[in-house]
């Protein structure tokens, strides 16, 4: 009987030589950064043609949607399964550090810099989305009614980055200074600007967490 679809021979010969290339990908983005990828280097690496390894990966924006669309599926299985597991909000932040201390480079790809040149296409955009619906949730779940703010108001009508979460105007300014203020200590603790400082970059994000997701009257 002959295999079909991805159960051929040929789809799985496919699949671990794009598995491979995305490793090195990885590798050479931990050394000098997503915007020094270069395919010709990973052919070199793999004893491939350049051409032989376009077969595989159109160029280096396909090549880079790839890796981003793996860096945020990770991260949106990650807090997906913490929450169901029954994790609130502070258990959800700390899940995303321990994430992004697995792999800093993974984490810079999509948190970071954005690479030069390079757009993501929107179904990346929509897997991200899934990362900020978990959050949203766990947001809107915290004790105590969110304060109205002039923000908030403004946030009435710029709310699509939240992808239809009926989250009141006033969750979604608390949420929006819970996800910025996390990300601003983990981009310094994995940059490493707190390593000539004598303080727990652990116990500081915790702190903020603690803040953050305090009760409110």
């Amino acid at each position: 009987m002959t295999a079909t679809g991805t159960n051929t021979p040929r789809e799985r010969y496919r699949a671990q030589i794009r598995a491979e290339i995305t490793r090195h990908a990885w590798e050479q983005i931990a050394t000098a950064g997503a915007s020094a990828l270069s395919l010709n280097a990973i052919a070199k690496q793999m004893g491939m043609s350049g051409p032989a390894l376009y077969r595989y990966f159109a160029g280096r924006d396909e090549l880079i949607t790839a890796l981003v669309r793996e860096a945020y599926r990770s991260l949106a299985d990650t807090l997906r399964e913490a929450a169901a597991a029954g994790a609130d909000l502070f258990a959800l932040a700390l899940a995303l550090r321990d994430w992004a201390l697995t792999d800093p480079q993974r984490y810079f790809l999509v948190y970071g810099t954005p690479v030069p040149g390079y757009h993501a296409p929107e179904d990346t955009t929509a897997i991200s989305s899934e990362i900020m619906t978990t959050l949203l949730d766990a947001c809107a779940a915290l004790p105590g009614a969110a304060a109205a703010t002039a923000f908030g108001d403004h946030l009435a009508d710029h709310r699509d980055w939240a992808a239809g979460h009926p989250a009141p105007p006033g969750t979604l300014h608390r949420f929006l200074v819970f996800w910025t203020r996390l990300h601003g200590v983990l981009s310094l603790e994995l940059a490493g600007h707190f390593s000539g400082m004598d303080l727990d970059p652990a116990r500081l994000f915790r702190a903020e967490v603690d803040e953050l997701t305090a009760p409110r009257p």
